[in-house]
């Protein structure tokens, strides 16, 4: 089902606090995408050399702290993107905070210097539920929001 990024990307403003961004980011995906397939959406950010910790997220209990070797480390670590079209297909390197989770799409939070800082997360119930039409709107929501560069 099509999700709206370029309608969320419209509301969001690019100045004030991180944190304050990120809320407003997790919130209007939530509100337009918990009916479209999406079971959670959350950042999470590094914590050391080989953890991160949940930042703001919706709408249930996630994992805290995560090693690097799952779905959003992979992210973090490459500064790319990552689409799991079925969590099952990761094995031991799948961190599962919700057992219902299949399918999941990991988009990194990149500074001015090019240096990642953090991951964009979004789960679903659904096997396959990411494309990469979601990485491009996903990315947009975060540049719109000014969590990502280029802006």
């Amino acid at each position: 089902m099509p999700r709206p990024y370029a309608q969320i990307a419209e509301t969001l403003n690019p100045s004030g606090e991180c944190e304050a961004r990120m809320r407003a980011v997790v919130d209007a995906l939530w509100d337009a995408c918990n009916d479209r397939g999406v079971s959670w959406v959350g950042f999470y950010l590094p914590e050391g050399d080989d953890a991160m910790v949940l930042g703001p997220s919706r709408n249930k209990p996630a994992c805290s702290p995560i090693g690097l070797h799952g779905a959003c480390g992979q992210s973090f670590r490459s500064a790319t993107p990552l689409l799991v079209r079925d969590v099952a297909e990761l094995g031991e390197g799948y961190i599962a905070c919700d057992p219902l989770d299949r399918s999941e799409v990991v988009v990194p939070l990149i500074d001015e210097s090019g240096a990642c800082y953090g991951v964009l997360d979004l789960d679903s119930y659904e096997t396959g539920a990411f494309d990469d039409d979601d990485v491009l709107g996903l990315t947009h929501v975060l540049r719109s929001a000014g969590l990502t560069y280029p802006p």
